[in-house]
C-alpha cells in the first residue's frame, strides 16, 4: 500500500494538462464492443479504473494494444456474454459493458457491481431498460442475466437521469430493430462524448446533451478513431487547488463550459477566473466569502466536486450550506477534515461548514476517489504534515496526481507504507 505525505503552505503558480477523462473514457471502452472492426482510442488516462476495464475486455476476448495514451481495440475475437465476477465488484463501470453484450450477442450475464461506496446505484434503470427493448431479464444469487433473440426499438423514460443507464441503454439500443428514444436522460458531457464516438462507429444517434436521445438501430458498425474529452472534474480540482493555495494556476486541455457551475461558484467566493478556448485561468489572495452549494446532475453542480469544495469553505469567512442530492452517504470525508480542524456538522444530506482560520495536518484516510482528493487540498494547505492513506482510491481517477502538483510547487510525496 502507498500513502502520500504532504506538507502545506506552498503557493501553487504554474501550468497543469488535464487528462483524458474517466468517466468518458469508460463507456468508449465498453462500447468498442459493439463492433468487431476494430478501434482506436486516444486521451486514454492512466487509472486503476481504466486497468479495470481493460481487463474486464480483455477477459471478454479483447486484444488490446497501448501506444502511450493511445489504446488499439480488436474485438474481432470476442465471444464471452459473462463478465467475471471479481471484475465486477471492483469497479461499478464494468457493468457498461452489459448494453454492448446484450446488443451485439443477444446474451449476458454478470455479478452486480462494486465500486466506491458513497450510496445506493441500483441496476433497476438499466434492467427496465433492457426490459423494453424486448430483453429477458433474470436475477439471482447476486447474478443478473439478460437474454434477446432481437432487440426492438421502444420508448424509455428514466425515473432518474441516470448517466449510467442512459449509457448503457444507448449502447444496447444502436443494434436494435427500429427507433428508441431514451426519455429524461443524463446531459453530462460524457453522454455527448459516447454519442459521437457511436457514431463514428456508423450509428444513428442525436439529442445527447438534452434529455432526449434517440437512436435509429443499424445492422451493423465499422472501426473508428476517436479522442476524448478532457476530465472536467480533474479540471475542478486543480481549479480548487490553485484558488485554495493563494496561487496562479493555467489549467489546459479543457472544455471550459463543461465547468459552468464549478466557475460560478468559484468567483462567487471570491476567487479570480479568466477562460480561453481550452484553458482556464485560476488567481486568488486565499481569501474566501463562504457559499452555498446543491449538488445536481448537470449542468447543475457536479457531485464529484462536492468534497473538494467544502475543502475550500472550511477556510472562507462565514458559514457555507453544502446539499448533496445525489449520493446518501457521500460524505466520508467530513470526519477526516474534522481530524484537520475543519467546523462540520451534517444533517442527512447537508453539510454546515464554518470556516476556520486554518487547518492541521494529521494522519487521514482516503474513504473513496473524491473523498481522497479532497484531503490532498486540504493537505495543501494545512500546517504541519498530512499523511494520506489509501490512495489507491485517489489513483482510480487522478493520473500522475503528486507529479502533477509537484511541478506546481507543492510539496508532495509518494511513499510505501510501512
Amino acid at each position: 500500500m502507498q500513502k502520500f505525505i504532504v506538507i502545506g503552505g506552498k503557493r501553487l503558480n504554474g501550468r497543469i494538462r488535464v487528462s483524458g477523462a474517466k468517466n468518458a473514457t469508460l463507456p468508449v471502452l465498453a462500447a468498442s464492443l459493439l463492433t468487431d472492426k476494430g478501434c482506436l482510442i486516444h486521451e486514454v488516462p492512466k487509472l486503476k479504473d481504466i486497468d479495470v476495464m481493460k481487463e474486464v475486455l480483455k477477459y471478454l476476448g479483447s486484444v488490446i494494444e497501448c501506444r502511450g495514451s493511445s489504446l488499439k481495440l480488436d474485438n474481432s475475437r470476442v465471444c464471452s456474454k459473462e463478465i467475471s465476477e471479481d471484475l465486477m465488484r471492483r469497479m461499478r463501470a464494468s457493468n457498461l459493458v452489459m448494453g454492448p453484450l446484450l446488443a451485439r450477442f443477444g446474451h449476458v450475464r454478470a455479478a452486480y457491481p462494486g465500486g466506491c461506496a458513497i450510496g445506493s446505484r441500483p441496476m433497476d434503470l438499466h434492467l427496465k431498460g433492457f426490459a423494453a427493448l424486448g430483453a429477458e431479464i433474470t436475477e439471482k444469487h447476486g447474478f443478473v442475466e439478460a437474454r434477446a433473440n432481437c432487440l426492438k426499438g421502444a420508448e424509455i423514460h428514466l425515473d432518474f437521469p441516470s448517466v449510467g443507464a442512459t449509457e448503457n441503454l444507448m449502447m444496447a439500443a444502436v443494434l436494435a430493430r427500429g427507433q428508441t428514444v431514451i426519455k429524461n436522460a443524463a446531459k453530462e458531457p460524457e453522454i455527448v462524448d459516447l454519442q459521437n464516438f457511436l457514431n463514428s462507429l456508423g450509428a444513428k444517434v442525436r439529442g445527447a446533451g438534452t434529455d432526449v436521445i434517440k437512436i435509429e438501430g443499424v445492422g451493423e458498425l465499422e472501426l473508428a478513431e476517436h479522442t476524448v474529452i478532457p476530465d472536467r472534474i480533474e479540471a475542478a480540482t486543480h481549479l480548487i487547488a490553485g484558488a485554495i493555495t493563494a496561487g496562479e494556476v493555467v489549467v489546459e486541455n479543457v472544455i471550459p463550459e463543461h465547468l459552468d457551475s464549478v466557475i460560478a461558484k468559484l468567483r462567487e467566493a471570491g476567487a479570480d477566473i479568466q477562460l480561453g478556448q481550452n484553458w482556464i485561468k485560476v488567481a486568488s489572495d486565499g481569501k474566501f466569502k463562504a457559499v452555498d452549494v446543491k449538488t445536481l446532475p448537470y449542468p447543475g453542480f457536479p457531485t464529484d466536486v462536492q468534497a473538494q469544495l467544502m475543502v475550500l469553505m472550511t477556510v472562507a469567512q462565514g458559514t457555507s450550506i453544502i446539499s448533496e442530492s445525489i449520493f446518501e452517504n457521500r460524505f466520508k470525508h467530513v470526519d477526516e477534515l474534522r481530524r484537520m480542524g475543519a467546523d462540520i456538522k451534517i444533517e442527512g444530506r447537508t453539510a454546515i461548514v464554518k470556516g476556520t482560520s486554518k487547518l492541521s495536518g494529521t494522519f487521514v484516510e482516503a474513504t473513496d476517489l473524491r473523498a481522497g482528493a479532497a484531503l490532498v487540498l486540504a493537505g495543501l494547505i494545512a500546517e504541519d504534515a498530512t499523511v494520506i492513506e489509501n490512495i489507491w482510491h485517489i489513483d482510480r481517477g487522478y493520473e500522475d496526481l503528486e507529479k502533477k502538483y509537484s511541478a506546481l510547487g507543492a510539496r508532495i510525496m509518494r511513499v510505501n507504507s510501512v
